[in-house]
């Protein structure tokens, strides 16, 4: 299935890029799909690049500003002659700014249905530090952030799902990311594991003494929890039986931030997938807890989705008044 068709490839080079220039040279093939390859240029918070230089003693501003971009452009360019070589169609860009709102503007400007890049790393910080973890909160099209040292297919590729068929945004949002991952899968020619952590709410409060409930009457109510949880389960994968021979479906006891990455790291995951809920009214929760907690105990690609509808709180500029 041809799902991306503008991809938004950025070039960091303080980041996994050569990873990430080989995935989004098959992916971009896969799917018949234009590469939109930007630069970013952190102006320190002033709206112009020149205006962070104004008060360097003995050198103009401006010629400053010109003298960075030649560098810049320059090496976009090296990076999109790359891509042209394998016959892809590409274009370039340069951002000036704060890098993750520019990224997100563009994302707004030009329609773009993907961002994919390499993994920004540096001693000491989480998985996915500030500038990975804002694109990902805020950005209203799936992200990718690469972080695998693999081929530029996956090989092996875990979807969470958390199915509520009464909740109708997680209903949505689990479809989407459930056809997202199978059509890469297949794709990639991967092995997908399904995995769908559940648990009774509050199960050890309820066995403490203090609760004073019978040991049977909670028993029961876990039982229940767990038919009812892999009846939803099952229920979301009948849609894609096509995908049975690739397609592993594990129903799993636990507390998803720790189960996730747990399973991650034991079968050698390369890529997760999994949605993400905003949370309204909450600022900075755009990813939900659970999500950013897993997010920052693995070490492996992740591709996030939000559900249709997500708007994003960055804004173009003149965009509100």
């Amino acid at each position: 299935m041809k799902r991306f068709k503008n991809i938004l490839f950025v070039s960091d080079e303080q980041s996994a890029y050569e990873h990430a220039l080989d995935r989004v040279s098959w992916l971009s093939k896969a799917n018949g799909a234009h590469v939109t390859l930007v630069g970013t240029i952190d102006s320190g918070g002033s709206r112009t690049l020149s205006s962070a230089f104004s008060k360097v003693p003995g050198f103009g501003a401006q010629d400053i500003e010109d003298k960075i971009l030649r560098v810049h452009q320059s090496k976009l360019d090296e990076h999109a002659d790359v891509l042209r070589q394998r016959g892809i169609s590409v274009d370039t860009k340069l951002l000036i700014g704060t890098p993750f709102i520019e990224l997100i503007r563009q994302v707004l400007r030009d329609d773009h249905d993907l961002v994919i890049k390499g993994a920004y790393r540096s001693a000491g910080s989480p998985f996915f530090p500030g500038e990975d973890m804002h694109l990902l909160r805020k950005c209203p099209c799936p992200v990718w952030i690469l972080n695998s040292v693999s081929e530029p297919r996956s090989q092996r590729i875990l979807v969470a799902v958390d199915p509520d068929f009464d909740d109708a945004p997680r209903t949505e949002l689990n479809q989407l990311i459930m056809e997202l991952a199978t059509s890469l899968a297949r794709q990639d020619g991967a092995k997908l594991d399904v995995v769908n952590v559940w648990r009774l709410q509050e199960e050890a409060a309820l066995r403490h003494g203090l609760a004073k409930i019978p040991e049977d009457s909670i028993n029961r109510m876990v039982a229940k929890e767990k038919t009812d949880s892999e009846a939803r389960l099952q229920r979301l994968v009948a849609g894609f039986s096509e995908y049975d021979d690739i397609m592993r479906v594990l129903h799993i006891k636990g507390a998803p931030a720790d189960v996730i990455p747990e399973h991650a790291k034991a079968e050698s995951i390369d890529t997760i997938v999994m949605g993400t809920l905003a949370r309204t009214g909450v600022a900075g929760l755009f990813i939900g807890n659970t999500a950013e907690t897993i997010l920052n105990h693995v070490s492996c690609s992740v591709l996030t989705v939000k559900a249709k509808g997500f708007v994003s709180p960055v804004e173009l500029e003149g965009a509100s008044s």
